[in-house]
């Protein structure tokens, strides 16, 4: 490998001794005159190329490293070719890698969870299909198909699969704006069927292709947000069941949401009211007290079915008497019916069908995956984003075939599982075949269930979204953070639920667009006694050197800022020459650019170096590079920018570039 022509080694230096002379800038003392010692290595290291690539090695490496980055397939690696078949179908079916380790202890903990969270699923599953507009048997039947197609594919031990109350009002609330579920609800059912195929395709070429990154342009500041401002919409809502309302408007807004409440307060109907807000109080007891002591978790998970079951019996015993309170009424028994021949593939509804199903499954795709990774973090063991992506995509594909709509992993039931001590993915399979008994057998039970309670149940799972204290933590961390928040929060509560996750998307890429475009510039001092340097404003006690200014780019530079930092770098020259005549110090000779955080460079940044340097030897001021990293390097090599900077304007470090030129100016007559 051909090296960079650079100075000689120069042996003998052991360190370099400057006068200093502090001045007031951004709070750094004024008038002190300090003398400092700088320690310097005996050699001047020569800055080195990296090891020669061919173009198909690098763009295969690159390529690697975007999709690949966990390298999936180093298992494989010096495997016998049975060994790799078993390898793959662990990989493939998750189920593989725990079944033959399965015993009657861990059935024990599954099947207790399972049971625990099956309590829970189902008033949930019957509750947010009535907040999709759907009719409350798609929610059980979501609750026994997708759980079963995790329990093979997924690699996740604690989620709880079902229907979510965020994807299902997004999906009732897209699909309402432009069809009627009360007019029409044959065509609306199969467009909520042919959105969640459309969700699951989604999700699962994501999986596929490696693409799990997408997911990530939802900051976790926006997603805080827009799910507060989403749990508020969902609350509202449920104030027409809650109070025992009609007529009721199907806006989402929060404006619209309150005129019509109030508007129809001839409607209210006390009996309703009394019942809703009892239940709902309990309901909302024995979450604060599961959250107050977490070992009574079971508590708060046996609320919602207690409350059906209690609720059911009070109505069905004053049936003759409580007419206004309105009910669930007869529910199907049987298995999931097929449901394929309904998907919606030729239409003018299907382009509304196919948006509803991207947004829907990016909002429950990362909330499963956002469930599956912290629960996994508690039992230390690694969840595969895309093994995830593809696991919910075909689970969403199978459902949208078997008359379910958009699943995921439940934040709520996926934290009583966990409580609940559940080891393995059965919990989800003991907790579908508690459905399939309900579906099978109980169904006529449901028939007194008030549609009040299922408003309550709503109400309880989704207070828990509004994380007030995140919201908090990140005004007093990342102000703007907590702008893209707010922003998000009230796109939701004031524009609309898609338009408000469309405003958190927005804000999420401009927010990378500000960090690219406009990168932090440091000017960096010496720590005294020490070859470090550092931020001058962080480290109060780090010294500047005379006749030098040295800065520090945090990013890489390309076309995107890199005359943003052609102009900025020109204002921190004309900053410290600003200064040094103020102070009548040691006359500004030399800018020392440290690139340590610079990662990458392009065409655009390269010729902004070169042009930079050409404007400040105009000035009689030579422009100096410190530490660039490899393919920097190598790019720097490549366009021969080197050989204008000359024999001193490429070092390792900054500290033997401030060493070797003190030295030469020393040297001069």
């Amino acid at each position: 490998m051909r090296e960079t022509k650079n100075q000689p080694p120069r042996m003998g230096v052991n360190s370099t001794r400057v006068e200093h002379l502090m001045v007031c800038n951004n709070g750094i003392n004024s008038n002190a005159k300090i003398q400092t010692e700088i320690p310097i290595p005996m050699e001047i290291h020569k800055v080195r190329l990296p090891p020669e690539r061919t173009t198909l090695q690098k763009l295969r490496h690159r390529l690697s490293e975007i999709f690949f980055p966990d390298d999936p397939l180093h298992r494989f690696k010096n495997q016998t070719c049975l060994m790799k078949l078993l390898l793959a179908l662990q990989y493939l079916f998750p189920i593989f890698q725990w079944a033959p380790h399965y015993d009657l202890s861990l059935l024990r903990s599954d099947f207790i969870s399972g049971l625990t969270i099956a309590s829970l699923a189902i008033p949930q599953g019957i509750s947010y299909a009535k907040l999709a507009n759907l009719p409350p048997i798609i929610g059980l039947y979501s609750s026994f198909v997708p759980p079963l197609i995790y329990s093979l594919l997924g690699s996740s031990r604690h989620i709880g699969v079902g229907p979510v109350s965020i994807a299902s009002l997004v999906m009732g609330s897209m699909l309402s704006d432009t069809v009627s579920y009360t007019q029409d609800p044959i065509l609306y059912l199969k467009l909520a069927f042919t959105a969640t195929f459309f969700a699951g395709l989604f999700q699962s070429s994501l999986g596929l292709l490696r693409l799990g990154f997408v997911i990530d342009f939802l900051s976790k500041a926006t997603l805080v947000g827009f799910m507060a401002g989403a749990a508020i919409i969902v609350s509202l809502q449920q104030l027409k069941g809650l109070l025992g309302i009609v007529h009721f408007t199907n806006k989402m807004q929060i404006i619209p949401v309150l005129i019509s409440v109030f508007k129809q307060r001839n409607e209210w109907s006390w009996q309703t009211v009394l019942l809703g807000f009892s239940f709902l109080a309990f309901m909302l007891t024995t979450r604060h007290i599961s959250l107050r002591k977490p070992k009574l978790f079971w508590i708060s998970a046996a609320a919602p079915l207690t409350s059906v079951i209690l609720s059911t019996i009070l109505v069905f015993i004053m049936r003759n008497k409580a007419h206004q309170i309105a009910i669930i009424g007869e529910l199907p028994k049987g298995l999931n019916p097929p449901s394929s021949n309904m998907l919606y593939f030729n239409g003018p509804f299907l382009a509304l069908a196919i948006k509803t199903g991207l947004v829907t499954g990016i909002l429950s795709l990362t909330e499963g995956i956002a469930v599956g990774r912290t629960f996994a973090a508690l039992k230390n063991y690694q969840v595969d984003g895309n093994k995830e992506m593809m696991a919910i995509g075909l689970m969403n594909i199978a459902g949208s075939c078997s008359s379910c709509y958009v699943t995921t992993g439940s934040f709520s039931r996926s934290a009583v599982n966990f409580n609940a001590g559940a080891q393995t993915a059965v919990s989800n399979i003991i907790m579908a075949s508690a459905v399939l008994v309900t579906l099978l057998f109980l169904m006529p039970l449901f028939y007194y269930t008030p549609n009040v309670v299922l408003a309550a149940i709503i109400i309880t799972a989704v207070v828990g979204l509004i994380d007030y204290q995140a919201a908090y933590k990140l005004w007093k961390v990342d102000k703007l953070d907590f702008l893209a928040c707010m922003c998000s929060f009230i796109g939701v509560l004031f524009i609309s639920v898609p338009l408000g996750l469309g405003i958190a998307v927005a804000i999420s890429v401009f927010k990378i667009l500000l960090h690219v475009s406009r990168p932090n510039t440091l000017v960096l001092g010496n720590i005294p006694g020490t070859p470090i340097f550092h931020n001058l404003n962080q480290y109060r006690e780090a010294l500047r050197i005379p006749s030098f200014i040295i800065l520090a780019v945090e990013s890489p530079i390309y076309f995107a800022n890199s005359t943003y930092l052609q102009e900025r770098i020109l204002r921190w020259v004309r900053e410290e020459e600003e200064r040094v005549k103020a102070n009548n110090e040691s006359t500004l000779k030399c800018i020392i650019l440290d690139m340590t955080a610079v990662t990458a460079i392009d065409t655009s940044g390269i010729d902004t170096l070169c042009e930079l340097r050409k404007m400040l030897d105009k000035r009689s001021l030579q422009l100096v590079l410190a530490n660039p990293v490899g393919n920097v390097m190598e790019k720097l090599h490549q366009s021969n920018i080197l050989d204008s900077f000359g024999l001193r304007g490429l070092y390792l470090t900054v500290g033997e570039a401030v060493a070797d030129i003190s030295s030469s100016w020393k040297a001069q007559p």
